[in-house]
């Protein structure tokens, strides 16, 4: 697989508001010509981030509208999973045939954008997935009692290896270019680490959760990112064994600025920041701001960041340029001028 180079190109966090799928990775293909993504499409029930993988996990049941696992006497189901789990090894070919792959309905959009993406020249420099975050998942889920999978330790164990199976099967389609493959885990409920809701939950916690999920995707030569659309506890996100980390950089950099110390000790070894500098939490604002207002915002917001310690070509170079968060509750009209705002924030900043 090829050395990837962040260099200020762009990407997407990934989901759309399209009803039509050849539209969506039209539009995608179209203007993420450095970093293709598949196009999540939330509107179709199949492919809402949590729904979306949570195929094949154990315990699973749907019932008047409400989808939650029922985890009392599920012993077979829970031991069926991992002898699958461990049957799988990692491989791409039994990882195909098993049940951590994506099926007709929630793989839709993904396989039509590997077709799409077979029909153009191989010239883009890295192809981008996601999937649902560990943490997000575990505590949006719930029992039969309605209590979150986070807080049962057999289920969470059983979560995480399910999640990283999933975004294996993910990382070995994306890869059939020998192109550098990045995945991002989707982690908003993050923001809420640290409140009470989740006051038994341990920094060390969250640092097992993602490690868990990311390491078999990053021994198989992938990027693993983790994007989160407010503000957190960054301390902790940058001491996780990640290669790049997605923030709403358009609404929270003075937060994420407190962080600068640990934010340079991931660049020095090696991280890539991804900045989410194009807005999508309203629309009014995606009419109203330019690709040039947006370079000049992020320009003097690390030339402030970066001091005298470092220049900010060297930032550039360990960069990424995002939305702020998802598109999929944007009108398609926004979501495709969000996709067209963060193409030319890159070139401008790129000199392209």
């Amino acid at each position: 697989m090829e050395l990837f180079q962040a260099a200020g190109q762009a990407t997407l966090v990934g989901s759309m508001p399209h009803t039509d799928p050849e539209r969506a990775v039209s539009v995608v293909l179209d203007t993420m010509t450095h970093i293709p993504v598949w196009p999540q499409l939330p509107k179709y029930p199949a492919e809402q981030m949590m729904v979306q993988y949570l195929e094949g996990l154990p315990g699973l049941r749907r019932d008047a509208g409400r989808v939650w696992v029922d985890t009392e006497g599920k012993d077979e189901e829970i031991l069926s999973f991992y002898e699958d789990y461990l049957t799988v090894d990692g491989s791409p070919s039994r990882l195909d045939q098993s049940r951590f792959a994506m099926g007709e309905e929630t793989g839709r959009t993904f396989r039509l954008f590997l077709d799409r993406l077979a029909e153009r020249p191989a010239q883009w420099n890295a192809v981008k997935g996601q999937i649902v975050g560990p943490f997000t998942l575990l505590s949006g889920l719930t029992d039969q009692g309605r209590r979150a999978l986070l807080f049962d330790e057999r289920m969470r164990d059983v979560v995480v290896k399910h999640l990283a199976m999933k975004g294996l099967w993910q990382v070995h389609r994306l890869a059939r270019w020998g192109k550098p493959v990045i995945v991002f885990l989707d982690e908003p409920a993050l923001a809420g680490f640290g409140t009470s809701a989740f006051i038994t939950v341990s920094a060390e916690d969250i640092r097992a959760l993602l490690t868990e999920v990311a390491e078999p995707m990053r021994k198989a030569g992938a990027l693993v990112g983790v994007h989160v659309c407010a503000n957190t506890d960054w301390g902790l996100i940058f001491e996780c064994p990640l290669d790049i980390i997605n923030l709403d950089a358009y609404q929270f950099f003075d937060r994420f600025a407190l962080y600068r110390e640990q934010c340079f000790r991931f660049l020095d070894r090696g991280g890539i920041v991804a900045w989410g500098m194009v807005p999508t939490a309203e629309e009014a604002a995606i009419d109203a701001v330019s690709a040039e207002d947006l370079a000049q915002r992020w320009t003097d917001q690390v030339k402030a960041f970066c001091g005298t310690e470092r220049s900010l070509e060297a930032v550039l170079a360990q960069s990424l340029f995002t939305p702020s968060c998802g598109c999929g509750t944007l009108s398609e009209r926004h979501a495709e001028r969000v996709a067209v705002l963060t193409r030319d924030l890159s070139k401008i900043l790129r000199g392209a």
